[in-house]
């Protein structure tokens, strides 16, 4: 067993240490355990809904952003089919923090595209830890206007602390990029289906949100700002403990809150024990929600997808006089 990634873990991680033990040991003496090992398991998987069940916001901000969490390309790999990656915007460079492509789902052709993190410091570097420059945003866009002309329905999968905010990034226009794509999601022709599959962080996010159905992972989180930064700004403290839960709470971070909200549109759950628990039956329940709200979509005509989309994020929002 490695050594837990997240604190609150560390009780399941010294349980299954005392079960592999046991095992290992009765292995190596040809010893039958198997009544000693039934309640040590039924332990550990009572523990497991106990912990993931009573997460914090704080909580579910670090599982959002494990390393180990299934990221968009694990997703593609297993949960889509004949999969063409595409690069490039056709005006600067192919930015790595955005992946895109043909691909089909249940056998239709769909387009999907998502933002790309890394899982070492090799591989976070070529993908700027998932932080997309512009020409990221206008690879996303060009390959939707091309799933438009198609007629093919468009697939995005969010997961980003934000877009990039370096000097570079801000001469080539990064606000410009974000503020298209929200204008030309808002009237493609086809049908958008947006998942938050980890950290949905601001307009780096929201540049591939604007869609006909918003689903989110339960344990995934989605954010006007990171809860560092809204603790830094409001408490003037962004490290403590304390304050990042009060900035999580404060937030409404939660798909739960933002479903409760309607600013999404469905929780997709998650194994227990997170995402990155069990890559597989995480994207199972991916390809299947897809295809559920996808059969729903195509039944729309072209005008009255529009029309609808705008609607939805039109009623948007709560205020009190």
């Amino acid at each position: 067993m490695a050594a837990p990634s997240l604190d609150f873990e560390r009780p399941i991680a010294d349980l299954e240490r005392q079960i592999d033990e046991l095992r290992r040991l009765a292995g190596d003496r040809d010893l039958d355990v198997a009544a000693e090992l039934a309640p040590l398991e039924k332990k550990l998987s009572d523990l497991r809904v106990s912990i993931y069940r009573g997460l914090t916001p704080l909580q579910r901000v670090q599982v959002a952003r494990i390393p180990k969490r299934p990221f968009t390309l694990d997703y593609i790999r297993l949960a889509f089919t004949d999969f063409i990656e595409l690069h490039g915007d056709r005006a600067f460079r192919d930015d790595a923090a955005i992946v895109g492509g043909w691909a089909r789902l249940d056998g239709e052709t769909v387009m999907v595209i998502g933002h790309q993190r890394g899982r070492d410091t090799k591989e976070n570097l070529k993908r700027n830890f998932g932080m997309p420059h512009p020409e990221g945003y206008r690879k996303a866009l060009r390959l939707m206007k091309l799933a438009e002309k198609f007629q093919v329905p468009v697939i995005t999968l969010i997961d980003t602390p934000g877009a990039w905010a370096g000097l570079g990034a801000e001469e080539r226009g990064q606000s410009e990029a974000i503020a298209r794509n929200l204008f030309e999601m808002s009237q493609l022709q086809v049908p958008i289906i947006a998942t938050v599959i980890g950290e949905g962080g601001s307009g780096g996010a929201l540049a591939l949100g604007v869609a006909d159905r918003v689903m989110m992972f339960e344990n995934a989180v989605y954010s006007v700002i990171t809860v560092e930064g809204c603790a830094a700004i409001l408490w003037k403290d962004g490290k403590s403990v304390e304050m990042r839960e009060k900035a999580a709470s404060a937030l409404r971070i939660t798909a739960q809150d933002l479903f409760e909200l309607r600013v999404i549109d469905e929780i997709l759950p998650e194994p227990i024990g997170g995402a990155h628990s069990d890559h597989n039956a995480t994207a199972t329940t991916l390809r299947e929600t897809l295809v559920r709200h996808l059969d729903e979509l195509k039944r729309r005509k072209p005008e009255q997808l529009v029309r609808k989309r705008r609607e939805k994020f039109l009623r948007m929002g709560q205020f009190i006089e």
